[in-house]
């Protein structure tokens, strides 16, 4: 079945996504605000859910179209194949959301919509009632300046849910947000990647995974596994496949550490959840003081503490300077700093990012800061490892 599908995204992170279904094989249609639309079919679907690290949800679209008047609205929905994906027993829920459009209230939106939905499938199957114990199809009917786009998650919960991380702590990142983060960055199989401020080690854990090419959905379940519309042969060929496809044993050469002991055991723990434990070096140590013991060409990826979340001013201001000195003193080596802290760049370095990409952890407006190191030169330019980074 040849379907439209939407990847949603974070703002800022569209460009990331584009090229993650990009590299799966799907054609592009449309890059917009918060989302990525291309071509598939059932097995896109699985194989969306099972790849994509920095989309928040894989959508069917249904259908779009003008809907300014209710009848319009129920007239549209009611025509939409919705015999195809649910079946007698299914249970549907509608959400709705309205900006700029005639139709303004969300809650008689949705109640039409399920009323047009409802008289189709009641036309489809001859029934008055149904049962409503099967597989569930979340439904959302958005409407943009009187324009209504219907869409049905395949995916359930967010895909930043990996189901590894048993324990969190303060100020937690998400999941698809660090995936971008690492592949925005320039690390790769090879190069040293450091995060002194890991706190739970969603950034380790994310670039590991990345780096022995663990697809991020391998060990969750999805909303459309339940569904009839999708052969579960599907998802046990793909999820085969990807297991096939994992180097589970590739050497890299991670370290996370955290001035916080309580961090870096739930980093661990959450490391050993994802089947990447190897893989990282975990440590309790202090970001203000990172040294590189002499070796070049190594990435800084992190998530430091920012006022509006945790720590304090001062504590923070010398951290900031911390890793400033770091970089002065190995010019080889690049930061990724992601911050709600605006004057973070300037506190950093003294001087502006080489790039710079504003982005939403959650409701949090935040920048990610891109400082270019130059050039390693010489033998041994990407190996050992950093201080406070070695106990592994």
């Amino acid at each position: 079945m040849k379907l439209e599908l939407i990847a949603t995204a974070a703002f800022g992170l569209e460009a990331v996504v584009r090229r993650e279904i990009e590299a799966l094989g799907y054609r592009i249609i449309k890059t917009e605000d918060g989302k990525v639309t291309f071509l598939g079919d059932e097995r896109a679907v699985v194989r969306a859910n099972l790849w994509l690290r920095s989309a928040d949800r894989v959508l069917i679209r249904m259908g779009e179209f003008e809907a300014r008047e209710f009848e319009e609205l129920f007239q549209q929905i009611r025509a939409l194949p919705w015999e195809e994906w649910i079946p007698l027993d299914g249970r549907f829920v509608v959400n709705g959301s309205s900006v700029k459009s005639k139709l303004s209230s969300v809650p008689a939106c949705q109640s039409v919509a399920e009323k047009a939905i409802v008289e189709k499938l009641r036309e489809t199957y001859a029934v008055e009632r149904f049962a409503k114990s099967g597989a569930l199809y979340d439904i959302k009917v958005s409407l943009l300046r009187d324009r209504a786009t219907v869409t049905l998650d395949t995916t359930g919960e967010g895909l930043f849910k990996r189901g590894y991380k048993q324990r969190a702590v303060a100020a937690p990142i998400k999941e698809t947000i660090a995936a971008a983060m690492v592949q925005l960055s320039f690390w790769k199989q090879g190069r040293i990647l450091v995060d002194p401020c890991c706190g739970s080690g969603t950034i380790a854990i994310e670039a590991a995974l990345l780096g022995r090419n663990i697809a991020p959905g391998l060990s969750r379940t999805f909303a459309a596994q339940e569904w009839e519309a999708i052969e579960a042969g599907l998802w046990k060929e793909e999820k085969t496949k990807a297991f096939a496809a994992a180097d589970w044993e590739l050497p890299l050469e991670i370290y996370a550490s955290d001035i916080d002991p309580q961090a870096v055991a739930a980093a661990r723990e959450n490391a050993v959840e994802a089947g990447v434990e190897d893989a990282i070096s975990f440590s309790v140590g202090d970001a203000a003081q990172l040294e590189a013991q002499g070796k070049e060409g190594g990435i800084i990826i992190t998530n430091p503490p920012y006022g509006q979340r945790i720590g304090e001013q001062k504590e923070m201001d010398r951290l900031y300077a911390g890793l400033a000195g770091f970089l002065r003193r190995n010019p080889t080596w690049s930061m990724f700093v992601i911050t709600a802290d605006k004057t973070a760049e300037h506190k950093l370095f003294g001087r502006p990012a080489d790039r710079r990409r504003k982005l939403f952890n959650g409701r949090l407006e935040v920048c990610f800061y891109q400082y270019h190191g130059q050039k390693p030169k010489g033998p041994g330019k990407s190996g050992g490892g950093c201080d406070g980074h070695q106990d592994r």
